[in-house]
């Protein structure tokens, strides 16, 4: 079920990079490059050096995008911030804004080895066993939330405040900006959203999408390594963070990672 996420394979075509160019702007030698399977909203790439070191490089995709998508400067930015506070995330390297090296924009950073765990369900794991691991997720969003943002230079991250109107504002304008058919059920949805927002708990650091895969944990053990994909990062509400890191929770197991009554 989750193959087609799981390890690399070869670079698509649509998303082959120059690499003369790429060895000339990191200044090493490249062995090997393969993209991976997950994680495409940027094409993501695992480089190997000819020292036997591995990165991995993170790429704005080819071709016409909807306006604010895809903003790998952002992804660069809180990354580098977060690893200085100790957050976990992979040690950021380099951020390339000149479109001509590779075509778009990308930044590298390093590989971490571990698990990364596609299924929600964790199977073949015992009930202690997976207790572990989701109270690490939760241990390590609370830690992302209670950083203070002022502190560790996010201030200019996000707007503080109206976080959940904003995102209903950005995403039907996104979704109006790529609709192909009406749907009258989206169309509802759409009103519905602005007359219901509920009271904001504060401003933290969010994720944006924060969930079991993705984050890389220890190969043996329950610890969360790096959390990965901080593409939807900004400054926003809490809970409203919490509150989609619990959703699979409430969604019937087939349908979008849900778990709910396992």
């Amino acid at each position: 079920m989750f193959e087609q996420f799981i390890g690399t394979k070869p670079v698509e075509d649509r998303h082959r990079i120059d690499l003369e160019r790429l060895e000339e702007y990191l200044k090493l030698r490249v062995r090997g490059l393969e993209q991976f399977k997950g994680g495409q909203s940027n094409p993501t790439y695992c480089i190997t050096a000819a020292d036997g070191r591995r990165l991995v490089l993170r790429r704005k995709p080819p071709g016409k995008l909807l306006p604010s998508a895809h903003a790998v400067e952002r992804e660069y930015r809180v990354i580098c911030a977060l690893h200085a506070a100790g957050f976990p995330v992979a040690r950021p390297h380099a951020l390339c804004e000149d479109e001509s090296v590779l075509g778009t924009a990308f930044y590298v950073m390093d590989f971490v080895e571990g698990r990364v765990l596609w299924d929600q369900s964790l199977p073949g794991m015992t009930r202690s066993q997976r207790h572990a691991l989701w109270d690490e997720l939760n241990r390590v969003i609370a830690w992302l939330h209670a950083l203070d943002y002022r502190r560790i230079g996010l201030e200019g991250f996000g707007k503080p405040g109206q976080y959940i109107a904003r995102q209903i504002a950005r995403w039907t304008k996104q979704y109006q900006a790529s609709v192909t058919e009406r749907i009258e059920a989206m169309d509802n949805l759409i009103g519905w959203l602005p007359q219901n927002i509920p009271p904001e708990t504060g401003t933290a650091v969010v994720h944006g999408d924060f969930r079991l895969d993705n984050a890389i944990f220890h190969p043996t053990e329950p610890k969360i390594l790096a959390v990965l994909d901080w593409e939807l990062s900004t400054l926003g509400d809490p809970l409203a963070d919490f509150a989609y890191h619990c959703m699979s929770w409430h969604i019937p197991p087939g349908a979008f990672r849900g778990i709910a009554g396992l």
